[in-house]
């Protein structure tokens, strides 16, 4: 039912390869042998021969993301070790880990003085067999809603089966660089209040949308609150419906209210439950389109903080299993069973296009989102086609297409509403996430000219449209040492060759082939706005440190498609609604194949909060409803 399938026959061809690899006796090699390629870091590849025929490939590559290139180099080396061969296909998602492993392993062969192309048999695996299996509850896609949702329902005492298209668990999930916008919580409570909070700044904002209720009703609230605290200024300031009118006002009034507050009521409980498994988000930062410091992220055992993605979806996976929930990889789920207008099942298709049918008395679509698929985005948003992508492969948007289909006539919203990401590094075809977080934590952004020319923690449909006005379309990300030693994060982009580096700024100016003065005037001007805790250019509002510790690095960056905020309709307790606005009994939804909670944009740090929240109530929906 995965890619092990081909696999399964290795040992038994063994032989024949061996035959195939030594051609006499008298010249068999054994021994361990290495080789290196270029991965997003430098691959060390470890071959072992015996009498020439491969009995183990290991690798070593510290710069791959882990749970994506790390995952990639250990299911490759367990399918070259069952092979004994190195003629394995790439995993979709991680190609740059999975070309440099193969790489890496002909050159090990080659220092052992075989022919690598002895080495390249294709192991196939007998035909595989059409399964059935029975559940409780199937999941379809094991990235962060999906899972959360499962371990829920399996806490609950139900038999769970996750369906997932691609060869490892995560998704978009696994490839989220900030962290989990929650209000009220214990970790916020940790910080010290900053004066030049964004609140009176979204306090004004709110007049712009005096003709919606939900908007109007909140600002009048959280003034209350505000007015409150700064006649007694004890502790840290944020609220629920402070996160609601950021919320809001980040997705321009479009958003669904009940969803907004469903997903602010319940963050501050869900960080509490992510800690109750293992995931720690200690580190409360700034992030665009937040009033305050809100944004929770995980730090490492040096207390840098590190990417959420990567932190959470380990943990998240160790826990499904030891939930005894099996998750069946490669099964690209293609039809919702139904039966007696109730969802009854999900129909997919195997690694060897054999067909898995999972029967279940509730199905929970967690498949994301479709910023993968440039042609359902060029459908959706013409003005989007051909922009590079930080989507998973996985995001083709099959769950929307699934359940809109004739006779479960699920109910679709703000299909138009795709974000672009302002800060996206691109290497050829490669396009790389920089998190939001470099921004809140104090960076700023400057054009091709070396100026500043935006709010950098404004909200990412205006970062983006204001990036794509500057010369070439792109623009230079600028931190300092400072920044770099308190981020594992941001010594990862430099490790991997993303940055520039100067000792002056005017040395950097040089490598980025600015006028030196120019960015210089621009970076001492920035400083003395960190020190005033005041921009009068662009009125940011969260300034962290002066980037003024020596050396300087630059980071070229565009907007690239990050999240679809349109999708299936569902309320509060993660039921799909049909066309008719009807509940459609036995079918749940949650995270980025949903629609309606983000609105026109989504704030940085609130697809977190999105999957774990939403994957939590569908979980416990789908629980309730097979009793």
């Amino acid at each position: 039912m995965n890619r092990f399938i081909k696999g399964m026959v290795a040992i038994a061809t063994a032989m024949s390869l061996a035959g195939c690899a030594t051609g006499n006796n008298d010249s068999a090699v054994s021994g361990e042998f290495t080789g290196t390629a270029k991965g997003m870091g430098d691959i060390t590849v470890t071959v072992t021969l015996e009498d020439s025929v491969i009995t183990s490939v290991t690798a070593d590559g510290p710069d791959e993301t882990p749970d994506i290139g790390g995952k990639a180099l250990e299911i490759l080396t367990e399918e070259m070790t069952a092979g004994k061969t190195i003629n394995v296909d790439s995993i979709s998602g991680a190609t740059v880990t999975s070309d440099a492993l193969k790489e890496g392993a002909r050159a090990a062969l080659e220092s052992a003085g075989v022919n690598p192309d002895d080495y390249m048999t294709a192991v196939e695996g007998g035909e595989a067999e059409d399964v059935t299996m029975e559940a409780d509850v199937v999941v379809i896609g094991a990235g962060g809603a999906g899972m959360t949702a499962a371990i829920v329902a399996a806490d609950a005492g139900k038999d769970v089966v996750i369906l997932e298209s691609q060869a490892m668990a995560g998704g978009n999930s696994v490839r989220s660089t900030g962290g989990m916008n929650a209000a009220k919580t214990t970790y916020q409570d940790e910080n010290e209040f900053a004066e030049e909070s964004g609140v009176e700044k979204t306090l004004e904002s709110a007049k712009d949308y005096a003709d919606n209720e939900t908007i109007t009703a909140l600002a009048a609230t959280v003034q209350e609150q505000w007015d409150a605290y700064q006649a007694n200024p004890e502790g840290y300031f944020d609220s629920v419906e402070l996160m609601e009118l950021d919320t809001m006002i980040g997705g321009k009034g479009i958003n669904n209210p009940e969803l907004v507050a469903t997903l602010a009521e319940n963050s501050a409980d869900a960080i509490d439950w992510l800690s109750s498994i293992g995931a720690d988000l200690t580190s409360v930062g700034a992030f665009g389109g937040a009033s305050v410091k809100r944004i929770h992220r995980p730090v490492n055992e040096e207390g840098q903080t590190i990417s959420v993605g990567s932190y959470i979806v380990p943990i998240l996976e160790k826990t499904v299993e030891d939930r005894g929930v099996e998750i069946v990889y490669e099964a690209t789920a293609n039809e919702i069973l139904m039966e007696d207008g109730k969802a009854a099942g999900v129909v997919a298709e195997g690694a060897a296009g054999n067909t898995i049918t999972v029967n279940a008395s509730a199905v929970i679509i967690a498949t994301g989102g479709f910023g993968a698929n440039n042609e359902m985005v060029k459908e959706q948003n013409a003005s989007l086609d051909g922009y590079v992508t930080t989507n998973a492969p996985g995001a083709q948007g099959q769950g929307i297409t699934m359940a809109t289909a004739e006779g479960i006539d699920a109910a679709t919203v703000d299909m138009d509403q795709i974000q672009l990401h302002p800060t996206v590094h691109v290497e050829g075809a490669n396009a790389a996430l920089i998190t939001e977080g470099l921004r809140g934590d104090g960076a700023i952004l400057v054009n091709q000219e070396g100026k500043r020319f935006t709010d950098e923690v404004g909200t990412r449909d205006a970062v983006s449209a204001a990036e794509n006005e500057q010369t070439g379309g792109y623009a230079w990300l600028i931190v300092d040492q400072a920044m770099v030693d308190a981020s594992a994060v941001i010594q990862g982009y430099i490790d991997k060759g993303y940055a520039l580096e100067g000792e002056t700024y005017e040395e950097l100016a040089e490598a980025m082939e600015t006028d030196a003065a120019t960015f210089a005037e621009t970076m001492e001007t920035w400083n003395a706005a960190v020190e005033a805790k005041s921009d009068p250019e662009f009125n940011r509002t969260s300034f962290a440190e002066p980037l003024d510790t020596a050396p300087y690095y630059a980071i070229k960056v565009q907007p690239g498609i990050h999240h679809t905020m349109g999708g299936l309709v569902i309320n509060t307790t993660a039921e799909v609604l049909n066309t008719s606005n009807e509940v459609i009994p036995g079918l749940f939804a949650a995270g980025e194949v949903t629609g309606g909670i983000h609105g026109n944009n989504r704030l940085g740090g609130n697809a977190v909060a999105d999957f774990i929240v939403f994957g939590r109530i569908a979980g416990q929906s789908a629980a309730d409803y097979v009793g």
